[in-house]
């Protein structure tokens, strides 16, 4: 089993809750309402001597192959419990966790080629393995088939309206099957939508969100994983703090990542570079091509763009403060000058009259 199956072995269980509109579907001798708030249980993979170390069911079978197995039902509870046991389609929620068909909808692949019984009737801190059977049609498309299988409860819950309805509480594991042929894995990115937050601090950068749908275009389950890209930043996907994520076949789904420390510098190139991985239930890699989507993403620099305008005005007060003092400088030096010229222009005059006024030595000797 390889890694990722591996990892996935750990979980052991998963639940979910459905509102019913039709509870005439279960059999009367299911657990009842109000009983069932004190009901706990586990279902998991098991041998016919009891629960085994799988998480998850995974076989490969050829088209109109049987398998038969086995799966464990444990009740927790102090009562004596029927279970209603159920299979169904399965698919990954948004969030990345496997669910299956809530029972008022009718499945079409993997979920109905299992036959199991009905219901499952266990005692107080006991377990019961029931066996089931795998039949895959003869015309199944080769590939990864996903379906779950389940045992649940009924009580009694009240809907936004007020209104009393049924509630199913379902705990389940996976099935994967793998109908042997040509496994072609495959994926593709598309409508990469960008948007960019500013930073109002003008020396700090702003983040870019980049959101895009990632599609299973082949036949084999694929893991995605890669890196987001925009401008000056990037970053992984999924996260460090995030689930992985995996696609069944025809499966699609959208994810947002968000790439900080982006500069804005008008307009920024963005890159969702993907790595999809792809195993067979041997643990060895199937080979995929990675794939990268480009777009660009408006990053325009708002705060910069407020502070060069602050600078500039600085700049253009200052040098008209600089031009009209050296304009005042020039007046009063021109003013000076032709006070001077004027000043200048007086002065021999008034040194004739002085000499006027005083008799030469040649006028002493006459005398």
């Amino acid at each position: 089993m390889h890694k990722s199956a591996s990892r996935s072995a750990h979980i052991v269980a998963w639940a979910t809750m459905g509102l019913l509109a039709l509870l005439s579907v279960f059999p009367a001798n299911a657990a009842t309402a109000d009983d069932a708030a004190d009901i706990t249980w586990s279902v998991t993979p098991a041998t016919e001597a009891g629960p085994d170390q799988r998480g998850v069911i995974q076989q490969e079978l050829d088209p109109g192959a049987t398998a038969n197995d086995y799966f464990a039902v444990r009740n927790l509870s102090r009562i004596e419990v029927t279970f209603s046991l159920s299979a169904a389609d399965g698919y990954y929620t948004d969030t990345g966790r496997f669910n299956m068909l809530p029972s008022d909808q009718e499945s079409v692949d993997a979920g109905t080629w299992i036959e199991l019984p009905d219901t499952v009737t266990v005692g107080p801190n006991e377990t019961v393995v029931v066996p089931f059977t795998m039949t895959v049609p003869d015309d199944a498309i080769p590939g990864d088939h996903a379906a779950g299988i389940a045992a649940s409860v009924l009580s009694t819950g009240t809907d936004a309206g007020g209104s009393s309805v049924g509630v199913e509480s379902r705990v389940g594991f996976r099935v994967l099957t793998r109908v042997t042929g040509d496994i072609v894995p495959a994926v593709e990115v598309a409508q990469v939508e960008t948007s960019y937050a500013t930073s109002w601090n003008p020396f700090r950068p702003g983040a870019g969100s980049v959101t895009y749908e990632v599609r299973n275009t082949g036949n084999a389950s694929v893991i995605v994983a890669g890196v987001v890209s925009a401008g000056t930043g990037s970053a992984e996907f999924p996260g460090a703090d995030e689930p992985r994520q995996e696609l069944l076949p025809g499966e699609s789904r959208r994810f947002t990542t968000v790439v900080t420390d982006v500069w804005p510098t008008f307009i920024a190139p963005v890159s969702v570079a993907l790595a999809p991985t792809a195993y067979d239930f041997g643990g060895d890699p199937v080979a995929i091509d990675p794939l990268v989507a480009d777009a660009t993403m408006w990053a325009i620099p708002i705060p910069q763009l407020i502070v060069l305008l602050g600078i500039g005005l600085i700049l253009a007060a200052m040098f008209w403060g600089r031009r009209r003092s050296r304009r005042k400088l020039e007046a009063a030096l021109a003013v000076a000058r032709e006070e001077g010229m004027a000043a200048a222009m007086q002065t021999p005059a008034t040194s004739s009259m002085v000499l006027g006024n005083h008799p030469t030595e040649e006028s002493k000797d006459s005398s």
